[in-house]
């Protein structure tokens, strides 16, 4: 695993993989948040955040975590393994609100300074109703990706996955 994706819904746990996965595994890891975001919740424009991600995975050893629907093609053409936390609705929502809570009024370390946690009624129903839209989206651009997928239905298949792999 030298270029690898880790996706899913919000609130999975995507960000907090990362931050675990990629020192062990010795690779440089790049929050979509930090390329899709600018301080003050101001969204990068759609060409910088193009011309962002095209510098990320130009390299040959990487982990980016994030979904980003829209970058999602260029980032699998490269990527040689993708980790699909492919949660039940009620693990990532009820992560979801925890996190919102924790890191209420601050920016959590995978967020651009100056973008503190808050509660956005959008960005919940967007993620209420991640099986509908996003995740149907997902599987379409997984279905022509020639690499390793790696699907983990549940936190204990994750965890049982890590164990069987030595990482963590």
């Amino acid at each position: 695993m030298n270029r690898v994706l880790i996706i899913g819904p919000c609130g999975s746990g995507k960000s907090t993989l990362a931050r675990e996965l990629a020192p062990r595994m010795g690779l440089p890891l790049v929050h979509m948040d930090q390329l899709g975001w600018q301080s003050g919740w101001v969204e990068t424009e759609k060409a910088e955040l193009i011309a962002r991600v095209a510098k990320a995975v130009a390299g040959e050893r990487w982990l980016i975590e994030g979904n980003y629907g829209s970058t999602l093609t260029p980032r699998l053409a490269r990527a040689d393994t993708v980790i699909y936390l492919d949660f039940p609705r009620r693990v990532f929502l009820w992560r979801l609100i925890k996190r919102i809570f924790t890191h209420r009024g601050r920016s959590r370390p995978d967020m651009p300074e100056g973008c503190p946690e808050r509660f956005d009624a959008g960005f919940f129903w967007y993620v209420l109703n991640w099986n509908s839209g996003p995740r149907v989206r997902t599987e379409a651009k997984l279905a022509d990706y020639g690499g390793t997928l790696i699907r983990l239905a549940s936190p204990a298949k994750l965890a049982q996955w890590r164990k069987a792999n030595n990482l963590g």
